[in-house]
């Protein structure tokens, strides 16, 4: 969503999605996390703002470092969200919150004669108040914007301070957000997330009601430099062809239900909301629906269990079609006994058992493909429910496991938000909790699996930050399950390991130590290949010979260009026996575009004669139309390789095909290849008018083939090629030749 819409059909089905979203990024409790909450209605605001508080002191998600109860009474007072208002004499948040936690220090807990002890963890802040800054002279809004600038260095660096090992939530009327994007990028650029609430200004007194806005001190200078080089054009297009090509089998196993023991609870005292709010929150609307009204309505007088969980839960329901009546109650009847069971003030054990019950039903419907996020939130914060009655049950692993890869689908279930690497970090906090507990000689497939998970987790961690550590961490993961699943046990499972850690490798490959990488992942990827019947698993064989032939194409750039080269295309063929038009369109189409690239490598190789030269380049040109034949079927389908780089890549097959020195083509077969050049280029122009730096390449591509056609062709030849270009191109084309 757009920071500037502010028009929503259901404005509190917006806001309560929003919301939990929110809430669920703080309660992770990472460090150096920026979050902005965009919201105009201050009354909402307040009420968000409170509800986050009161939720948040203790959340769930922290009770497994929960002090012992001997420590307890004199660190449950201590709390995990700070709200602060902003000083409007000194508008600079990270003072307030150094003032603060000078102030108010983390409690020291596990401390004894031979141990110092440790810290509490340092909480979370908001802060409101920033649209008050509109009343107040210009001078505090330029030093408010000043001090976002200095604070960059909090997110960005390993400074030592106490600030940067808790998240900061800074709430925002839309203009201020603007103010920030403009006159204090970097600190807007250190975003973890921007979370858009809808609702209608509240009106102000005062006259402007914006704050001053700024213009950038630095505009965005592009170049105009036309890259004539066809060997990098080609190259980087296949790169993003192989890193996509690459995908991960089996990214999560989720283990089967299983009966659960529970012990005792220790209940926590929750602090009372800090008076610093000009609005108190407002109790929840009545959650009812005219067919279902009574049962419904009974649900919004649930006490005991928290409301988060109960109108997630309401949500779920309500947006069942009529052929999925069957279960319909289920939900409801397990909050109702949970509630119960608060009132008796039932043994820990029971209660846990049943917040895993509700747990385990939403985790059934999630394995049945319904991954919605109201889904998976539901499960999640019902674990972590269970999980806080019951910190000694056996099945503490597998609800550990569980619970990463859930947060691992949070990740990878649209809207895919800028918070999906809290998502993923959390996910790998749950595998590495119940790695711990897992003895991997007695529970080996346990321990392999979450292993594996955890390999997976690196992998898209790797996407945000610190890749070729990500990928390090991956590599011992995947090489760590591989001791304990072996091909006895499972061989499928094993050989989805071992294609998992070639990925792993080949990305490693990226970033350092290619030769070495490059040849592990031939190598694993080999591993995996023994145990792939291609008759009996045709797609997931010729997935990985695909992978090989990338990672073989990849390792010809470093050593044995035309051996390794060769090898990538026997592959890539191989790969096209499976991959075939019929069975995965798409899967074909990807192998057939690394086909024509690794052609286009070999016809250009020294040693390569030119007789070679001619075959192998109208082999890259079959294999370039076959991808694009193909991406022309696939409508509405997305593809795993860029398209238009396609298009420019064919041209210049053609373009190279007639001015080699060896071509001895007449001059009508001439003019077929370069109209096929001039088209394709222009193909790929029509489509790169949002990318300034590709469109004057492929500009420059252009004016290159209209020339040809001149020296080829003569001017009879260029006027043919300028027919063929649109208009609105001729006036820039001309002052170029």
């Amino acid at each position: 969503m757009s920071v500037n819409d502010t028009a929503h059909s259901d404005n509190s089905a917006w806001n309560r999605q929003v919301y939990h979203r929110l809430k669920l990024a703080l309660s992770l409790g990472l460090r150096r996390q920026l979050f902005l909450a965009v919201c105009d209605d201050l009354h909402l605001r307040n009420q968000v703002a409170a509800r986050l508080h009161s939720t948040l002191a203790y959340p769930i998600g922290q009770v497994l470092y929960q002090p012992s109860d001997a420590q307890e009474n004199s660190t449950s007072a201590y709390p995990r969200l700070v709200t602060l208002r902003l000083n409007l004499n000194d508008p600079n948040p990270i003072v307030q919150i150094n003032q603060w936690l000078s102030n108010y220090p983390p409690p020291v807990v596990g401390a004894s004669k031979d141990t110092p002890g440790r810290p509490l963890p340092t909480p979370g802040f908001q802060i409101v108040g920033v649209e008050q800054l509109t009343k107040q002279p210009v001078a505090t809004q330029r030093l408010f914007l000043h001090y976002l600038r200095l604070s960059e260095q909090y997110f960005s660096t390993q400074e030592s301070s106490r600030f940067l090992e808790s998240s900061l939530l800074l709430w925002l009327p839309r203009p201020w957000l603007s103010a920030i994007q403009q006159s204090a990028p970097h600190f807007w650029r250190c975003r973890t997330g921007v979370f858009v609430f809808a609702g209608e200004p509240t009106p102000t007194t005062h006259n402007s009601g914006y704050p001053e806005r700024f213009s950038s001190s630095r505009g965005l200078d592009l170049g105009n430099s036309q890259e004539s080089i066809v060997d990098e054009s080609v190259k980087q297009a296949e790169v993003r062809a192989a890193v996509t090509e690459l995908k991960f089998e089996e990214n999560y196993d989720l283990q089967k239900q299983t009966q659960t023991n529970h012990i005792r609870k220790t209940e926590k005292t929750t602090l009372s909301m800090v008076d610093l709010l000009k609005a108190s929150p407002q109790q929840q609307e009545s959650i009812t629906r005219s067919s279902n009204g009574n049962k419904d309505q009974s649900l919004s007088s649930l006490s005991h269990i928290s409301s988060e969980l109960t109108e997630l839960v309401v949500a779920t329901i309500n947006t069942k079609t009529p052929e999925d009546t069957e279960d319909y109650w289920q939900p409801q009847q397990i909050l109702f006994e949970i509630e119960e069971l608060h009132i008796q003030d039932a043994a820990g054990e029971v209660l846990a058992e049943a917040y895993h019950r509700l747990g385990s039903l939403y985790r059934f419907r999630i394995e049945q493909g319904q991954s919605t996020l109201e889904n998976l939130m539901v499960a999640i914060i019902a674990y972590q429910e269970a999980i806080s009655y019951d910190e000694e049950s056996p099945q503490l692993p597998d609800i550990l496991n569980d619970l990463g890869t859930l947060y691992w689908m949070l990740y990878r279930t649209p809207p895919n938000s800028e918070e999906g690497q809290t998502y993923i970090e959390q996910a790998i906090e749950f595998y590495e909790l119940a790695l711990k507990l897992i003895s991997p000689e007695t529970h080996r497939e346990t321990y392999a699996r979450v292993q594996n998970n955890l390999g997976t987790a690196h992998g898209d961690l790797a996407r945000f930050a610190n890749s070729s550590q990500n990928w390090q961490q991956a590599v011992k993961a995947y090489s760590e399950a591989l001791r304990y699943r072996t091909a006895e046990m499972d061989s499928l499972k094993y050989a989805a390991c071992q294609n998992n850690l070639g990925t792993a490798y080949w990305h490693l490959g990226q970033y350092n130590q290619p030769v070495e990488y490059l040849k592990k992942a031939i190598a694993v990827y080999n591993l995996a290949l023994i145990h792939y019947s291609p008759e009996q698993e045709p797609l997931k064989y010729g997935m990985i010979q695909n992978n090989i032939g990338t990672a073989c194409w990849n390792l010809a750039q470093y050593e044995q260009p035309a051996e390794n080269l060769q090898l990538a295309i026997d592959v890539y063929r191989e790969a096209l026996k499976y991959r075939t038009p019929a069975n995965v369109p798409s899967a074909c189409a990807a192998t057939q575009n690394n086909l024509g690239t690794a052609y286009w490598h070999l016809a250009n190789l020294s040693q390569t004669t030119k007789e070679a030269r001619q075959k192998f380049l109208q082999l890259c040109i079959s294999a370039y139309e076959e991808a694009i034949a193909l991406a022309h079927s696939l409508k509405g389908i997305s593809l795993s390789f860029d398209l238009l780089a396609t298009y420019n890549n064919l041209g210049l097959a053609h373009y190279q095909l007639v001015t080699d020195n060896s071509f001895n083509g007449d001059k009508a077969t001439r003019s077929q290849h370069l109209e096929a050049s001039l088209e394709n280029h222009l193909q790929a122009l029509n489509g790169l008018n949002k990318q300034p730096e590709a469109y004057q390449t492929t500009f420059a591509y252009v004016v290159k083939t209209i020339r040809a056609f001149h020296n080829e062709l003569g001017i009879q030849g260029q006027n043919l090629a300028l027919s063929k270009v649109p208009s609105q191109l001729l006036p820039e084309i001309l002052s170029k030749l």
